[in-house]
């Protein structure tokens, strides 16, 4: 048996996930799984996941001098946070015509305000936080892994695998991380306590359950909903036990308990509809049926139906509803990654021993597996941030956007109003401290209806080629926009994150369209004074 083994010590394959009724320690032969979520044994291999996480964030940093996507509302709310002492504000004015109201899970925003305090500029934090968190959260994931999956190395496996992927990594180290990050963090933390809770029975666990799903509530309610989905799962796939049934609600009800002060306040603001206006956006609950199926997404549908037919039952499951459950795709490839190592450890005893009767090479072996993936993870992940292209963390903002940004806060009117193209729009209220009136960001939180005429026009306005489409395309929006001035991209620039070219057809059909006038350029924007802005 290989030293990184912490379960049965015959080398067969885990059989913790095929009992739904007694936990993996009492198949355990002499060595057992922890009672401590750590010890010494764990240093090495969480030790390298954390050096992977730290070459992930560093590679991160040094190719993206802006952050990628966007954080301008998270910042403006922030500020209002600080303005109100600390309070939570009831709606933010000035970012979009109408006050976004702020229903959102407050503690990332907290957090931010602190660090706005503290002497961070709007792209700093956003910029060199969330890496650091997404770091963290590999600490959950390697427990999580090495637990469920019975094995140090197996949970050093998982957590690589999760740590390198770029369709979890993007929506976690980039500006939105800022909530995301620490959301992923806490649900990790949430799906191994539960783990811990059902699957190994130890009552211990149940303050940690709580205080981490307390946490998540107050993050992020997407993945709120994905650590519900887990415990709901765990339960059933590992105890199926009434004792069980009452820890899990009593989980459930804690965190509502504890997290009341935030959601009862913002339902008397706001009435208990807002919630249900914001999950009818961004794919809602089941969104995953309707997402396109592509190549990569059916690596862990396949490697769960796999499992399933060598006997597994709660980690295919789990694949499974995370397909389903969530049109973000980061949730399937995320325990995805334990899927694929359970797979490789179910495959791995059918194969030829290449060196029959040396353990020892065996585990020289698993080693270099295990560092082919942080290399190959980290490189090319290196070579995807740093393409001109880059797919994976693209930037919204450059010098040029930022330069306009501040043109228009020091010589436009304080109560001036843009329509911004691109995807310089987040970020620009925060940065010039001027109205957009085409603004998805915020929208999700009056109606689901708001958000799909903002979003609708912001995409389909950004990609205009003449003063034509552009009106079009705005009036869509009710009231229609009347802004007093015009922000123009120049070049290459970004749509919803996906690369597009302006080659110059806009900026010729609005001069020749009249209504227009230039007010600011550089290399990269330009900026029209909409003459009959406000007729």
């Amino acid at each position: 048996m290989s030293d990184d083994s912490t379960g049965t010590g015959d080398g067969s394959s885990p059989t913790g996930d095929r009992s739904a009724v007694r936990p993996l320690r009492a198949f355990a032969g002499a060595r057992r799984l922890p009672e401590a979520p750590l010890t010494r044994a764990d240093a090495p291999w969480l030790g390298g996941v954390l050096v992977v996480g730290a070459a992930v964030a560093a590679t991160y940093v040094l190719t993206n001098p802006y952050p990628a996507f966007g954080a301008g509302l998270f910042t403006v709310i922030a500020d209002a946070i600080r303005e109100s002492g600390y309070g939570l504000p009831t709606s933010v004015p000035g970012y979009s015509e109408e006050p976004v109201p702020v229903a959102y899970p407050p503690l990332g925003f907290y957090a931010l305000a602190v660090l706005r305090d503290l002497g961070a500029d709007p792209f700093a934090a956003a910029r060199f936080v969330p890496p650091l968190v997404t770091a963290a959260a590999l600490v959950p994931a390697y427990l999580l892994g090495r637990d469920l999956l019975d094995g140090r190395a197996r949970g050093c496996a998982a957590a690589l695998l999760l740590g390198v992927n770029s369709q979890v990594l993007k929506w976690h180290v980039s500006a939105g991380g800022v909530v995301r990050a620490p959301a992923f963090l806490f649900a990790l933390a949430s799906a191994y306590a539960g783990l811990r809770l059902f699957r190994d029975r130890e009552a211990a666990w149940l303050p940690v359950s709580v205080a981490t799903f307390t946490l998540t509530v107050l993050t992020h309610p997407t993945y709120t909903l994905f650590v519900v989905l887990t415990y709901l799962l765990f339960w059933v796939g590992y105890d199926r036990s009434l004792a069980g049934l009452l820890r899990g609600a009593a989980v459930g009800f804690g965190g509502l308990l504890l997290s009341a002060p935030w959601w009862l306040s913002v339902a008397g603001r706001h009435g208990p509809t807002v919630f249900a206006a914001a999950a009818g956006t961004h794919g809602g609950i089941g969104g995953g049926l309707l997402e396109a199926i592509t190549p990569w997404s059916l690596v862990p549908v396949a490697a769960a139906v796999l499992l399933a037919l060598a006997g597994w039952r709660v980690l295919p499951a789990w694949v499974v509803l995370a397909r389903i459950a969530f049109a973000q795709s980061r949730f399937v490839y995320a325990v995805g990654a334990f899927a694929l190592v359970a797979l490789a450890v179910e495959l791995a005893p059918r194969l030829p021993d290449p060196f029959p009767g040396r353990p020892g090479a065996r585990r020289a072996v698993a080693v270099a597996a295990l560092v082919c993936i942080a290399t190959v993870g980290v490189g090319g992940l290196g070579y995807s941030f740093s393409s001109a292209a880059d797919p994976t963390t693209p930037s919204f903002v450059d010098d040029d956007d930022v330069e306009a940004m501040e043109w228009a806060a020091a010589e436009t009117e304080p109560d001036a109003t843009f329509v911004v193209l691109g995807d310089a729009a987040e970020w620009f209220p925060a940065v010039a401290d001027r109205t957009i009136l085409v603004a998805p960001w915020g929208a999700e939180w009056r109606t689901p209806e708001t958000y799909e005429q903002h979003l609708g026009a912001f995409e389909n306005a950004s990609a205009c080629g003449t003063a034509a489409c552009l009106d079009y395309h705005l009036s869509a929006v009710e009231p229609e926009p009347r802004p007093d001035y015009l922000y123009v991209p120049r070049g290459g620039y970004t749509i919803r994150g996906s690369r597009t070219v302006q080659f110059g057809t806009l900026e010729r059909s609005l001069e020749h369209a009249g209504g227009y006038e230039r007010a600011y350029a550089n290399d990269g924007v330009v900026v029209y004074r909409v003459v009959n802005g406000t007729d």
